[in-house]
């Protein structure tokens, strides 16, 4: 079992920044694939980024694509989301997802998920 907690999400106008942290604790965190996930009101989750185990390997959604960074510290159980250049259209309940393997950007590939992270984006 893996248990995921974010933190980090608020209210920012649009062109801030936020980073946001999803905190890890279980069976050991180096052995799982990260993902972040958001779903704004009314719309399906869809997915922002991915990250290897080693962290070497980044892949993002391409609505975010230059705009945010995804990173991880074993050493501290967590996987970070950099979001910079912040969009209205980036309000949503962030979730980060473990998976023990693939993952990428598909949902059904994530084994644990955290209860979410709001962020709300004005313009």
């Amino acid at each position: 079992q893996v248990q995921l907690v974010e933190s980090g999400g608020g209210l920012v106008q649009a062109g801030g920044s936020l980073r946001l942290s999803c905190a890890a604790s279980g069976r050991a965190f180096s052995n799982y694939v990260m993902g972040w996930f958001r779903q704004a009101p009314g719309k399906e989750r869809e997915f922002v980024a991915y990250i290897s185990w080693n962290g070497v390997t980044t892949y993002y959604g391409d609505s975010v694509k230059g705009r945010f960074t995804i990173s991880r510290d074993n050493d501290k159980n967590t996987v970070y989301l950099q979001m910079n250049r912040l969009k209205p259209e980036d309000t949503a309940v962030y979730y980060c997802a473990a998976a023990a393997g693939g993952g990428w950007s598909s949902m059904s590939r994530y084994d644990y998920w955290g209860q979410g992270t709001p962020v709300t984006v004005s313009s």
